[in-house]
């Protein structure tokens, strides 16, 4: 990635910049991603949250998930828009980033395909796309140096 990538909310009031290549690229199918995103599937886009400078005011709120830890959306005060995630293993290290709030949704397709067992029957997946009926082994998905970035973010966990 040569540009940075750029993101914001629909009223524009909180956008963002990357400042650094995301990890990896989920397309969950999971029944919950399903409810909250009142779509077939969530598109997140994995990243260290201290690589991510966020501008404008940010509210957060506490959802329900299926693990019965919570995420904590992050979404603009004014229009509401869900523009990032935290999860309660990572606490606030890791942001899930909406991939359809970035400026350039296309620069991040998913990479991988997780929590098939629950995808609606009409979706397809492309030959030779990852797909997993549930979640993954990192080691086996992630490149080297995200796995390391991952680490290392992780390391800050208290």
């Amino acid at each position: 990635m040569t540009e940075c990538l750029t993101g914001r909310c629909t009223c524009g009031q909180m956008s963002y910049r990357m400042t650094a290549a995301p990890m990896i690229t989920h397309a969950c199918h999971c029944s919950w991603c399903q409810r909250e995103t009142g779509t077939a599937f969530a598109l997140n886009t994995l990243i260290e949250t201290d690589r991510l400078q966020v501008m404008g005011a940010v509210d957060y709120v506490m959802t329900p998930s299926a693990s019965g830890k919570g995420q904590e959306i992050a979404r603009c005060p004014s229009c509401r828009v869900a523009v990032f995630s935290h999860y309660a293993g990572a606490g606030r290290v890791l942001a899930f980033v909406r991939v359809g709030t970035l400026d350039t949704p296309a620069a991040c397709p998913p990479d991988v395909h997780i929590f098939t067992a629950t995808k609606q029957p009409w979706v397809v997946f492309p030959e030779g796309a990852k797909v997993f009926a549930e979640y993954y082994k990192s080691a086996e998905v992630w490149s080297p140096e995200a796995l390391e970035r991952r680490r290392a973010a992780l390391a800050k966990v208290s």
